[in-house]
């Protein structure tokens, strides 16, 4: 029995009346105890081989784990901990619940059809580091190089000829037949010279062509039945994975995303919170409360801080979750209530033309699928006339600040044009929490958005797009850092990425319920802004104090 009981009294501790909501929560008292005393195992810990990245001279990194509260068939309350994904070579502990489905286990059909790809891929990098192949590649390299040069050159002087045969024709007076068939045979020759010259070349070097392609099909076989018997592998095991929710029904990883129309990313059904649920159900145990945070260092990608807590997923978790959690009452979702209500719009700036405005934190840009109260909204309102074109730039919801509004079609690609092209100077004031010790810098960190867990960012050497921010430190002052950012790029989340980001500034923007910890608000704001008026080209200057 997995089973845990708290070492601390808990007595006066109220158990909550719904249960978490997984997907945006503040962990319960109760949570946050598990949390705690978990965390101060895996400290003190010998059983688990794994460093979570604070061995120096590994490359591993942190993991996620996660603390579910249950109360037993005799009204005790407890504890289940659980870790997202496995940890290689280490036997199942007593500690934590077991997986949904074990893929490490004897048993397994998993070590067979997992030998069978690791062996292709050997196969592939046989032939990857095979040195005639690697010599074939750059002698038909080299070779194309030296035959194109050739080509070129050859083009290069038929061009002349044909230009030097226009002039004499359109110098010659009198044209007799005999000079136009010698214009025309010469033409004739010419091309014929250069096709016989592309011949010669193609048969000279295609015995090495050949030789290369011999290699070329040969891989691009491997990799495709790589690529085949992989998915024939994640579909076999995901086969194997059926969730219980709270109902006592049972349902397959293949049916909750086949009737999502999407397939399941690699990994899913791995995470904790699953874990902890379908051992919660098979073993008569009510949910109370969750709570999963991340142990470690973070990788070079997502952004992960040590003991902060995080929700489950939307890619892997949503689907799985939304069926085990049916028939628990949970807690509201936060992401529904409207913040900005009863917060206005200031008006910085209006003429015919355009508005400059200051929105206020936690109102949207745009209407969200639940949440129909915007800035484009309100402003429809008020401008009927201007409604398809008021939205020139966004600002995220949490973030208050500066943005320009444009009052017809003209103005808006006006306005628009500036950001396309970076002549718009923009300024932003953030709090951060945490003291940064250099005065000033430049980040450059590519990103792109986690396909797993919309609407996060994060960063991507290899397909990111290009994103940059110059920074200023303004103040420090009670272990927070107030900073000035200029984003040279305009990426969603760049300021809160490359602020959270350990290969950023390493220290998350106070509030950042995304890439930190939550508070009353997200500090940061959009505080200058330089542009040229759509309609008089005049350059135009405004700026507001944040209010923090």
């Amino acid at each position: 029995m997995h089973f845990i009981n708290f070492k601390k009294p808990i007595k006066g501790i109220s158990l909550p009346k719904k249960f978490t909501f997984p997907f945006y929560y503040e962990p319960h008292a109760l949570a946050k105890m598990a949390s705690e005393e978990l965390q101060d195992y895996l400290k003190n810990q010998t059983e688990i081989k794994h460093s979570f990245g604070f061995d120096k001279d590994t490359h591993e990194i942190g993991k996620m784990f996660g603390v579910l509260v249950v109360q037993n068939s005799n009204g005790k309350v407890g504890y289940l901990s659980a870790y997202s994904g496995n940890i290689i070579n280490q036997p199942l502990l007593e500690k934590f619940v077991p997986p949904i489905y074990d893929i490490l286990a004897k048993d397994s059909f998993f070590t067979k059809d997992n030998n069978e790809l690791l062996a292709i891929t050997e196969s592939i990098d046989a032939i990857m580091n095979n040195e005639s192949y690697l010599e074939l590649q750059k002698n038909v390299v080299n070779n194309n190089i030296k035959v194109d040069k050739i080509i070129s050159v050859e083009k290069e002087k038929l061009k002349i000829r044909k230009q030097k045969r226009k002039r004499l024709k359109r110098d010659t007076i009198i044209i007799t037949n005999e000079f136009s068939e010698k214009q025309n045979q010469e033409s004739i020759n010419d091309r014929f010279y250069l096709k016989e010259l592309i011949n010669y070349y193609d048969k000279k070097f295609a015995k090495q062509q050949n030789e290369l392609l011999v290699f070329n099909n040969k891989l691009t076989h491997l990799k495709q039945l790589r690529i085949k018997k992989s998915n024939a592998l994640q579909k076999k095991i995901f086969e194997q994975y059926e969730f219980l929710n709270y109902n006592g029904q049972k349902r397959s990883l293949n049916a909750i995303f086949n009737e999502l129309n999407v397939q399941a990313p690699g990994g899913t059904g791995d995470c904790a919170a699953p874990k902890l649920l379908q051992y919660a159900f098979l073993n008569n145990l009510k949910p109370i409360a969750l709570a999963e945070f991340w142990y470690g260092k973070s990788g070079n990608s997502q952004i992960r801080k040590h003991k902060n807590y995080y929700p489950s997923c939307k890619g892997k978790c949503k689907p799985i979750l939304s069926h085990m959690l049916t028939g628990l009452e949970l807690d509201e979702n936060p992401l529904l209530i409207n913040l900005a209500k009863d917060k206005e719009i200031e008006i910085l700036f209006e003429d015919n033309y355009m508005l400059v405005i200051n929105k206020p934190a936690e109102l949207l840009s745009v209407d969200g699928k639940e949440i129909k109260d915007s800035v484009y909204s309100r402003l429809a309102k008020k401008y009927p006339r201007s409604a398809k074109h008021l939205i020139v730039h966004r600002l995220d919801m949490s973030t208050s600040g500066i943005m320009l509004i444009a009052k017809s079609k003209i103005n808006h690609k006006q306005l628009q044009a500036q950001f396309i092209n970076r002549t718009i100077k923009k300024k932003y004031i953030a709090l951060l929490d945490g003291l940064i010790v250099q005065d000033n810098g430049e980040i450059d960190l590519p990103l792109r958005v986690d396909l797993d867990d919309r609407p996060k960012q994060l960063v991507c050497f290899e397909h990111g797009r290009p994103s940059k921010t110059n920074w200023t430190v303004l103040e420090r002052k009670d272990g927070k850092t107030k900073i000035e950012f200029t984003p040279i790029t305009g990426r969603r989340h760049q300021l809160r990425v490359h602020s959270a980001h350990v290969l950023g500034l390493n220290t998350a923007i106070v509030g950042d319920d995304l890439y930190g910890k939550k508070a009353d608000r997200l500090h940061l704001h959009a505080a200058y802004i330089k542009f040229a008026h759509p309609f008089t080209k005049k350059i135009m200057e405004f700026s507001i104090d944040a209010a923090f």
